[in-house]
């Protein structure tokens, strides 16, 4: 979604804070706080944004970013961002709708099921539209989406179902949209810090791990599992943060140089791995271990609980899923 000047401004309005008298153009040191580590596209996307805001404000605006939570966990640079310590950070969508309801709406399950829709639906205006409660409710103010693909359950015993989900011990990202969906589905949710999984699934204490394409085939979890379950029911993106007290101190060319560019980077990105889905697949089928699908039809019981959970504390999941539908 383009997002307009006046749009900006007004974002910057709706926070609590007074603004400076004077907004004067003037050399500004900046610092990005991302989670995943060096390599990850979103990092990437991150670098670019400093190189292009570096050349394009003829060297007076520098951006560095700390790779891998240098600056502590996301929830630790959400605090940061709202108190002004740190300029951006790009924080996902699983955290901050463990704290705004409306924003884990987009990680519903079955809203869209294939990564190519992914990156049509955070293009719509419906996505962008959920930016509006960032300032009131996080002291942010959100520029644009990034993605990952549609994530798939990773499993050490042979599964082909939904149904085969019940009673596993599954690592999921532990935050409540996610832990909701998966204890309808039966799993038992078992927390395990990311870099501890390989060597958990090795020694049974979990059964599988749910997990995006790309980061597990970078972390090589095919070699301990025995079975790819491709669900395409959900997905993690990721929003690029502006700190609202930062954000209402920049002169308004500034705010539309570093939207522009922001949102021109994440596109490439969300570009760039949908179109890499495919490949990534096949890498993955050569691999010496099946890849199933799952049937949707068989969540559609799932869903409607899902629903009547999450629809009263985010009514514009009803919205998302009618944008979903017409991909």
């Amino acid at each position: 979604m383009k997002l307009s000047r006046r749009t900006l401004l007004a974002a910057g309005a709706t926070l609590p804070l007074a603004a400076p008298t004077i907004l004067v153009a003037q050399a500004r040191e900046m610092r990005l706080g991302i989670l995943t580590p060096t390599g990850h596209p979103w990092n990437n996307a991150a670098l670019r944004v400093a190189d292009r805001l570096k050349a394009e404000s003829g060297g007076r605006m520098s951006l560095t970013v700390f790779h891998a939570g240098q600056l502590g966990n996301e929830a630790a640079m959400l605090q940061q961002m709202q108190s002004g310590a740190l300029d951006m950070g790009w924080i996902m969508a699983a955290e901050l709708g463990s704290r705004v309801p409306a924003i884990a709406a987009i990680t519903a399950p079955y809203v869209v099921d294939s990564t190519a829709k992914i990156a049509k639906l955070v293009r719509h205006p419906v996505a962008g539209k959920l930016f509006d409660v960032l300032p009131r409710e996080t002291g942010t103010v959100g520029l644009a989406w990034g993605i990952t693909g549609m994530r798939a359950i990773f499993s050490a015993k042979d599964i082909s179902s939904l149904a085969d989900i019940k009673g596993m011990k599954l690592r999921i990202n532990p935050t409540p949209a996610y832990r909701d969906f998966y204890q309808l589905l039966g799993a038992a949710p078992t927390p395990i810090p990311t870099p501890q999984v390989f060597d958990a699934m090795t020694n049974g204490q979990v059964d599988g791990l749910e997990a995006d394409l790309e980061f597990s085939w970078n972390q090589r979890f095919d070699k301990v599992s025995k079975v790819i379950l491709q669900m395409n029911a959900i997905f993690m993106p990721v929003i690029a943060l502006v700190s609202g007290r930062v954000w209402q101190g920049l002169p308004p060319a500034d705010r539309e140089l570093i939207t522009s560019v922001v949102k021109a980077e994440l596109d490439r990105q969300v570009d760039e791995l949908a179109g890499n889905e495919p490949k990534l697949i096949e890498q993955f089928k050569a691999a010496p271990i099946p890849i199933r699908q799952a049937n949707p039809a068989d969540a559609e019981k799932v869903v409607a609980e899902y629903d009547k959970i999450w629809l009263p504390k985010a009514p514009i999941l009803a919205e998302l899923r009618q944008v979903g539908k017409s991909l």
